[in-house]
């Protein structure tokens, strides 16, 4: 599939959020990354589904809402509601995750899964011929603004090998510390979808940043 480039709102000012999310639109952005966190299973709170549901009526990029939610069943209904397009929970999160990637896909939209950066990918072997996408942390999640970490290229690139084995068609997602001078490299290893916060939003040209991470993954 073509790369594409999901901005994440984490990074945005958002005392101006309609403001970042129309200007990331007509920048190019091709999915808008939407992390909603409980402070609970990471140490941080965010967002919740009214925000995602007010989002919703303001652009029509694909949502891209990723849970990192202790207990991620008893939310799902509500983001689904809210209008996500792609709505990923994490692994470690919960242990029905068969039943809750069903209940995603039943509502029409794509389910994906996460893992954090110290969770094997064999944990994904019961659950990968169900999924849509498999998010793979780059960074340990809880906060915007994170370096990458580098093992993380071995891991997104045995993903990658797995998928052409097995000749899925789940997408590959990467989220963490994603920039203009490491896009290429980890787009080469098989990532599909770069997430992108401070890269694009702590850049004066947010057309020119992405543009540029673009021609690198092109």
């Amino acid at each position: 599939m073509q790369k594409l480039i999901a901005p994440s709102i984490l990074s945005a000012d958002f005392a101006n959020l309609e403001r970042e999310i129309k200007a990331v639109q007509a920048a190019g952005a091709d999915w808008l990354h939407l992390d909603v966190m409980d402070g609970h299973f990471v140490p941080n709170i965010t967002i919740g589904p009214q925000v995602v549901a007010a989002i919703r009526k303001i652009t029509t990029i694909p949502l891209d809402v990723h849970l990192m939610v202790a207990n991620p069943e008893l939310f799902i209904d509500d983001f689904i509601k809210a209008g996500s397009d792609i709505l990923t929970v994490h692994l470690e999160a919960t242990v029905h995750l068969h039943r809750l990637i069903e209940k995603i896909k039943s509502s029409q939209i794509k389910a994906g899964v996460s893992l954090n950066p110290a969770t094997s990918l064999s944990q994904l072997d019961a659950i990968i011929d169900e999924v849509d996408l498999v998010l793979v942390m780059s960074v340990n999640p809880g906060f915007g603004g994170q370096v990458f970490i580098p093992s993380s290229l071995k891991k997104i690139r045995s993903l990658a090998g797995w998928r052409d084995r097995l000749r899925g068609d789940f997408v590959i997602e990467v989220d963490g510390g994603v920039n203009a001078a490491n896009i290429k490299e980890i787009a080469s290893t098989g990532a599909d979808v770069l997430v992108a916060g401070s890269a694009i939003f702590h850049s004066e040209n947010y057309a020119q940043t992405i543009t540029k991470m673009r021609a690198e993954i092109s």
